[in-house]
């Protein structure tokens, strides 16, 4: 039987099945009540886990999570992910590792979370034209200064999860992963060897639901949809395997949100292990 709980940087604990926020509207108006509606319902469904980024919105996702959910639950980690740069006409959005930078991007999800630390800090991508070891360094830093709890990396190779050990204690890690998307199986595997939090995002293919008989087949048997079987085959596939599907609607939360039930039989994997990735 699969855990339904993990201890990220071996030190806080989170239902494996967590959210990711990315897709709540922001805008003033009844969408942005729509999706304070879907933040507060993740939270009474028992999520644990939410994944935002200074991204999202350029700060807005994270100032929405805190107008949703602040005061915080003591049980609710808010993940949240710096260093990619806003468009600055005519320069589009850019990924930056920059030390000023960065420190810059925390404070601000501080202030915007309404937080004293950010318990889960992720670099959103590498810098390739800024050493590993300034911007983890960077990090550090505001960690020894207690700003940020735990430090993790999103979209790295092996070699880079490798030298990333070398400067900081890495928490986690936000690849791209799915059942019909499995590109990082080797990261996934650095993950479960060093007990490392692996959070796929779009954990769901777009694909999922028309993909192969065989998917259809597995949803009849246990009586729930592709999306949900797509999520139980990740909770399936490693303990260290948080995923962190996203939604803007009550109605797909619920779902989401239920696949953490869901158990596969070792027949049910091994027809879903074999399915060709896309």
């Amino acid at each position: 039987m699969t855990s339904s709980t993990f201890r990220i940087g071996g030190a806080i604990d989170v239902r494996r099945l967590g959210f990711g926020a990315m897709q709540l509207p922001t805008g003033p108006g009844p969408a942005r009540e729509a999706a304070i509606a879907v933040a507060r319902r993740a939270v009474d469904l028992g999520v644990t886990l939410i994944d935002t980024a200074h991204l999202y919105g350029w700060g807005a996702n994270e100032e929405l999570l805190a107008e949703a959910l602040h005061p915080y639950p003591d049980d609710l980690l808010i993940a949240t992910k710096v260093g990619i740069a806003p468009p600055n006409p005519p320069h589009d959005a850019a990924i930056c590792g920059r030390p000023d930078f960065l420190r810059d991007q925390v404070e601000q999800g501080l202030r915007r979370l309404r937080v004293e630390r950010l318990e889960l800090l992720q670099l959103h991508r590498i810098d390739p034209e800024v050493p590993l070891a300034d911007q983890l360094g960077a990090l550090r830093e505001l960690q020894t200064e207690g700003k940020i709890g735990l430090i993790g990396l999103s979209e790295v190779t092996v070699a880079e999860l490798e030298e990333a050990r070398q400067i900081i204690d890495v928490a986690s890690v936000q690849n791209r992963y799915s059942m019909l998307d499995r590109e990082h199986e080797a990261v996934l595997e650095a993950c479960a060897a060093a007990g490392i939090a692996f959070l796929p995002w779009r954990p769901v293919h777009p694909a999922v639901s028309a993909a192969t008989a065989e998917i259809a087949a597995v949803a009849a048997e246990l009586g729930a949809t592709a999306a949900q079987v797509a999520l139980a085959w990740l909770l399936h596939r490693s303990p260290v395997v948080l995923p962190i599907p996203g939604t803007a609607t009550i109605d797909h939360l619920r779902e989401n949100v239920a696949a953490a039930n869901l158990r596969l039989s070792g027949d049910q994997r091994r027809r879903l292990d074999r399915l060709r990735p896309r």
